[in-house]
C-alpha cells in the first residue's frame, strides 16, 4: 500500500521520527479510551496527523512535529482547530516545548508511550460540523479496514 490515497496505515509520507511520535500518541489516546486515526484528509483540503475520537463523540486533533525543522516550516496548524474539540501538538522528549504556543495543548510523546503535559482548550463544535468528522472519521476507518483486507479493492482511496 502506498501513498497514492492515504488509505495505508503508512503511506510514506511520514519521517521515522514522527512515525515513533504517532505511534506513542495512538497509544496514549488508546489509554484516554478515544479511537484514533492517523492522516485524515479534513475537508478545507488539510491532513490531520492524528485524530482522536472518544465515546462522547470529542473530537481530538494531534499536529505532530517531528523536528525543529518541521514546526517551523509549517504554518498551516491553526486551521484544524475549526474540525475538533481539542488541538495537541505531539514532540519528542527533546523538542523545544517552550516554543509550543501557550493557548494549545502539547504531547511529549516516543515509540513506547506519550504524556499530555498541557491539555488542549476545549472548544466544542457545532452539531453539523461534529457530524460531519464523525462520519469522515468512520468512513476512513472503514475504508482502512477494507484496504488491508483487499488490497486489491482500491475502495475509497481518493477519498480517505
Amino acid at each position: 500500500m502506498g501513498s497514492e490515497g492515504g488509505s495505508a496505515i503508512v503511506d510514506g509520507r511520514q519521517s521515522a521520527a514522527a512515525l515513533e511520535i504517532q505511534r506513542g500518541v495512538g497509544r496514549l489516546l488508546l489509554a484516554h479510551g478515544l479511537a484514533s486515526l492517523t492522516e485524515l484528509p479534513l475537508a478545507n483540503g488539510r491532513r490531520a496527523d492524528v485524530v482522536g475520537l472518544s465515546d462522547k463523540g470529542e473530537i481530538w486533533i494531534i499536529e505532530v512535529k517531528s523536528s525543529l525543522e518541521d514546526y517551523r516550516s509549517d504554518q498551516k496548524w491553526p486551521e484544524y482547530a475549526e474540525f475538533c474539540d481539542r488541538f495537541y501538538f505531539a514532540v519528542a522528549p527533546g523538542f523545544p516545548r517552550e516554543i509550543i504556543p501557550e493557548d494549545v495543548g502539547l504531547i511529549i510523546a516516543d515509540r513506547f508511550g506519550a504524556a499530555i503535559v498541557r491539555t488542549g482548550p476545549q472548544t466544542l463544535l457545532a452539531g453539523a460540523r461534529r457530524k460531519a468528522m464523525t462520519t469522515r472519521f468512520a468512513r476512513a476507518g472503514a475504508h482502512r479496514l477494507q484496504q488491508l483486507m483487499d488490497p486489491d479493492a482500491r475502495v475509497g482511496l481518493s477519498e480517505f
